[in-house]
């Protein structure tokens, strides 16, 4: 598995495989082609159909301006994934300098074809959980200890965490609507003032994280700069719950960053064995893999032992089987941010109830388990339910009726 450097990302929203992923192969492209005059993109499978919504055009041209950079959506090709772009550079005779085929594999993540990029070396030797545990048991390491003997990473997540609460605290700050023609509006802080608002402690809580899911979803959606956790249409579900401990319940940072790496080394399975690709494996891999990694976390926080961490991540992957990518109108809003508070809060619920379910039974259902089946999922699943927006709610909510 590779570093979690690769798997926690700081970038600009909305999406981390149309945007995050475009944005970082032009920019290597750029640097390959310095002397060109024009450069062309041409976009297909799930990056044409949604990437006017996605903003993929508007960060390309971003990267190569001044530059002029012609932007293409081709629809309807045979693809070795659905995530493909061709990047290609002209001379001042408009001649080809150089094509690139790359595919935004998730995350943030891209490859090149016919190309080794010299990031993304593996780092760790173990490929499913039930071989990182035996490990562990053999070297008497707890889970955060594991990824400590392959990299050292306190300083890269530390400056994760406190993005991810720049990120929740720039949304509590922020009112009106969201840009693009769903005219959405932010409702974070609003969420924010009933939270304070409550008498019950338990209806806080969970307005409490579903405002600060709500906050950086928002931002991703206002294209702010966000971490992938595991992608940018899940990075509402992670910081709300990091910033819940962080500020609510006061965790020294210490904690946390070891909660953070517990999360990475899911998140990391999840990525290595299935795919955490709306594209490839709809929103179960995003939304699903987000929740697990939560989950994993708050179950740590809690004290929980690594049995009962494998229970609560694997509850928050279990749980969301199936579920399809359908954006409206190709915006990452309706039903993404919603959906991220959804999750923060059932990744709150699963650790509680690993807590209480592993001292009354045995879980049947192993972590390696649940990932091959959602894998499996999403390799069945419709096109048209994964990220194409030809589908699900984006059929039954016209951008036209918004």
């Amino acid at each position: 598995m590779k570093s979690l450097k690769e798997l926690f990302r700081i970038g600009p929203g909305p999406s981390s495989s149309h945007t995050l992923g475009p944005q970082r192969a032009a920019r290597m492209f750029q640097k390959e082609t310095r002397f060109a005059t024009r450069y062309e993109a041409v976009l297909f499978g799930s990056l044409a159909l949604t990437g006017k919504g996605h903003q993929s055009d508007t960060i390309i041209k971003a990267v190569f301006s001044p530059i002029p950079c012609d932007v293409h959506f081709q629809i309807g090709e045979d693809l070795k994934h659905p995530n493909t772009m061709k990047l290609t550079a002209f001379d001042k005779e408009n001649q080809v300098l150089d094509t690139w085929t790359i595919y935004s594999i998730g995350g943030g993540a891209i490859e090149i074809e016919g190309k080794v990029l010299k990031e993304g070396k593996e780092v760790y030797p173990h490929h499913t959980f039930k071989e990182i545990i035996q490990y562990c048991k053999e070297h008497n390491l707890h889970l955060y200890e594991y990824v400590d003997c392959f990299e050292q990473v306190d300083d890269y997540l530390l400056e994760i965490l406190l993005q991810m609460c720049r990120t929740v605290d720039n949304g509590l700050n922020q009112q009106g609507l969201l840009p693009g023609k769903l005219k959405l509006e932010r409702i974070a802080r609003k969420l924010l003032d009933k939270a304070n608002a409550c008498t019950s402690l338990m209806e806080r809580e969970k307005l409490l994280l579903s405002a600060y899911a709500y906050s950086a979803s928002e931002e991703n959606a206002a294209g702010g700069m966000v971490v992938t956790a595991p992608t940018l249409g899940s990075s509402g579900v992670l910081p709300a719950l990091l910033y819940y401990y962080y500020y609510d319940c006061k965790y020294q940072r210490e904690e946390l960053l070891k909660g953070l790496k517990i999360a990475g080394l899911f998140g990391n399975l999840i990525k290595q064995n299935a795919t955490i690709s709306g594209a490839q494996g709809g929103c179960q891999a995003e939304i699903g893999a987000a929740c697990a990694m939560a989950a994993a976390m708050v179950a740590y926080l809690r004290g929980l032992n690594e049995k009962q961490i494998e229970c609560a991540a694997e509850m928050g992957i279990e749980h969301h089987l199936g579920l399809t990518c359908d954006p409206v109108g190709g915006y990452v809003m309706i039903p993404c941010i919603e959906r991220n508070a959804v999750a923060a809060l059932r990744a709150m619920d699963s650790a509680v109830l690993a807590e209480f379910i592993s001292q009354v039974k045995e879980n049947r259902v192993s972590f390696d388990m649940v990932v091959n089946t959602m894998g499996n999922t999403g390799k069945q699943m419709p096109m048209e339910l994964r990220e194409t927006s030809l589908g699900g709610l984006a059929l039954v909510v016209p951008v036209s009726e918004c």
